[in-house]
């Protein structure tokens, strides 16, 4: 048996990198082979999977400088059969890549947004009057850089190798414990033929939208865990993109929704929601670099 995995493209990429640490964890947990699948956006990762193109997705979801990932969000949030396997925490470490011969030359630097706010204070300092222009993904500009050496990109230093780039500064992320956390996606539920199960799963993502804003309404919904003793490991808004001011709330808790107390908090939970939407228990495999 060979999977598939969707990931966020070119090669090169975080989300390729995590991808890479799971087959390899993979093989050797279970044996089994897998192939990676480059899309362009996070939302085609994600679709591909829907859609029955490739068994797996490994996106991003939130990093520890500039929190969520709102795409990946957003789009679990509209297709339903999706379902979060496992969690995967990635270690980031930013390269400057250009061709350039100094910083003082370079007047464009290309990234992924996230990627360019993870060193917003580096680029400030360093290379304040350059033009930061947003791409799909860390690597999509890679390929610019030899026609262009006014021009820089932010990757990992993986990515410069594979592409056969020079770097120019490394490490320059505005923090030094930089760190991304992925999710495994599959379509339905756990599918044992190729997810190792786990007696106690540590944690399970959910999201819902209430039916009116009125006072009390979240309130309402976070005091069901707070008396059941579930922690809340994050709790984010979203627009619903119906109207202004309506919103709805991701969360991840502390707890195996397959456990009575999450069973008997999700059944309360849902007489306040108007939409809610279990994404998955799942258990956080950290990534050693």
């Amino acid at each position: 048996m060979t999977l598939s995995i969707a990931h966020l493209g070119p090669p090169g990429t975080y989300a390729e990198q995590a991808a890479v640490f799971y087959v390899n964890w993979l093989k050797q947990t279970t044996g089994i082979e897998a192939t990676l699948c480059p899309y362009p956006s996070i939302a085609q990762s994600l679709q591909a999977v829907a859609q029955g193109q490739t068994q797996l997705a490994v996106v991003p979801v939130e990093n520890s400088i500039e929190g969520s990932v709102t795409m990946t969000m957003d789009t679990l949030w509209v297709l339903d059969t999706l379902r979060i396997q496992l969690a995967l925490v990635l270690p980031i470490t930013h390269t400057l890549i250009s061709c350039a011969t100094s910083l003082d030359s370079i007047q464009t630097v290309y990234s992924h947004p996230q990627a360019l706010a993870q060193c917003q204070a580096w680029l400030e300092r360093f290379i304040p009057t350059v033009q930061l222009i947003p791409s799909n993904s860390t690597t999509e500009a890679l390929q610019l850089l030899k026609q262009d050496i006014t021009s820089a990109a932010i990757a990992s230093m993986r990515a410069a190798e594979l592409y056969n780039l020079p770097t120019l500064a490394t490490g320059i992320n505005d923090h030094p414990e930089n760190c991304t956390r992925f999710w495994v996606i599959s379509q339905g539920q756990t599918d044992n033929s190729y997810h190792i199960s786990s007696p106690s799963r540590t944690h399970t993502s959910l999201a819902f939208s209430l039916p009116a804003n009125l006072p009390g309404a979240l309130v309402k919904s976070l005091q069901i865990f707070a008396q059941l003793d579930i922690n809340l490991s994050r709790i984010e808004s979203r627009p619903t993109k119906r109207s202004l001011g309506e919103y709805l709330f991701f969360m991840d808790l502390e707890a195996d929704a397959d456990t009575a107390k999450m069973q008997s908090a999700l059944a309360e939970l849902s007489t306040y929601t108007e939409i809610l939407k279990i994404f998955g228990s799942y258990n956080i495999l950290p990534i050693a670099i």
